[in-house]
């Protein structure tokens, strides 16, 4: 059973605080079911969500779907809540746009705020396709697709409703969504793997529901200002600094140690987390201390980690390329995104908005 993320001393708090929190959710849901406060907009937009708190693998999923829409022509940008960050920008945002330069990000509070001031601009007006980044739970903004993320890794069988659990909502809210994902496949067993694929398909009414693993699929090496590719072999026999921010650390660190085959010392730091100055100097002196041969970081937190003068990290830092390999399942979800439009306007849905 997972455990209530409350630190140990309120945690005699989680039961009663998960029945408000259960009923607080239920009575926005129905108001949401029933178009309250809904905005609808002239353009497709796919949500990508989970159920849960903490990472699932929606970037890389937001990523691969990013690059289906426009192989296919289609001209999309990426909607998403905003995070404290360096400049004012944050983590994911950041890798999005590293890796898309033509793909607009929207990262706000207020993301239908942003989308329509974006949809009022020369560079907005061409944009056909929104893709939700955490998208289950920002149900004001209307959506013709919802694909919920589920980390095999973070069984949902075996958790709670925040806060005696990490569950946002409860397991019976899939039914409102359009398919379902799980991911973190190598963490598990073939039994477990198939028990809660078979439990998800009860529990969704029997939502088609595909299969994932994370995968490395190369590294980007930075060294003395210069930055070159490297296969994974290149880390091999390489003690390591595991140093991320993300809402999965487990798996992260699981990966390092894997790639290295030696032994990882872990600098673990909370999901988000914007690596201050003083964050940054502890783990320069870690992997100092250490004598490292790599330090290995995710690509959300490369975005805030590059800004670290060149000549003041100790070893080369490593940025793992992570890609999601799909086991089954990728092929006709991949369709069903591609097929899914706006559908014709109707005047019995929420508030409308669009470019004006």
């Amino acid at each position: 059973m997972a455990e209530s993320p409350l630190p140990m001393p309120l945690r005699f708090l989680a039961a009663p605080a998960a029945m408000v929190y259960a009923r607080v959710m239920a009575r926005r849901n129905f108001a949401f079911d029933r178009g309250r406060g809904v905005v609808e907009i002239d353009r497709t937009v796919l949500s990508v969500g989970n159920l849960s708190l903490g990472g699932t693998g929606k970037t890389p999923m937001v990523k691969r779907i990013v690059r289906s829409l426009l192989v296919a022509g289609r001209r999309p940008a990426i909607a998403m809540r905003g995070y404290a960050a360096s400049k004012g920008y944050s983590d994911e945002a950041a890798e999005y746009a590293a890796e898309f330069a033509d793909v607009p990000v929207v990262a706000q509070a207020d993301r239908v705020d942003g989308l329509l001031k974006l949809f009022a601009t020369p560079e907005g007006q061409r944009i056909d396709t929104v893709v939700l980044d955490d998208g289950f739970q920002h149900r004001r903004l209307a959506r013709q697709f919802d694909l919920v993320l589920v980390d095999a890794s973070k069984n949902p069988l075996h958790d709670r409703i925040f806060p005696a659990g990490t569950l946002r909502e409860p397991l019976e809210s899939l039914a409102r969504a359009d398919a379902v994902v799980i991911t973190h496949a190598e963490s598990v067993g073939l039994p477990e793997l198939e028990t809660l694929q078979r439990e998800l398909g009860a529990i969704s009414g029997g939502l088609p529901i595909s299969v994932s693993r994370h995968v490395w699929s190369g590294l980007r090496v930075f060294e003395r200002g210069a930055e070159r590719r490297e296969v994974l072999g290149w880390l091999r026999g390489k003690r390591a600094v595991a140093a991320c921010g993300i809402g999965n650390p487990r798996a992260f660190v699981a990966a390092v140690r894997q790639a290295t085959g030696a032994a990882v010392d872990e600098f673990i730091r909370p999901d988000h987390d914007p690596f201050a100055p003083a964050t940054v100097q502890a783990l320069l002196q870690r992997a100092e201390s250490q004598a490292a041969g790599a330090v290995v970081v995710t690509a959300k937190d490369w975005s805030k980690l590059r800004q670290v003068r060149p000549d003041a990290w100790p070893c080369p830092v490593v940025v793992a390329e992570l890609d999601l390999q799909f086991d089954r399942g990728w092929e006709g979800l991949e369709q069903m995104l591609l097929d899914t439009r706006v559908p014709a306007e109707d005047d019995d849905a929420g508030e409308r908005g669009g470019p004006g």
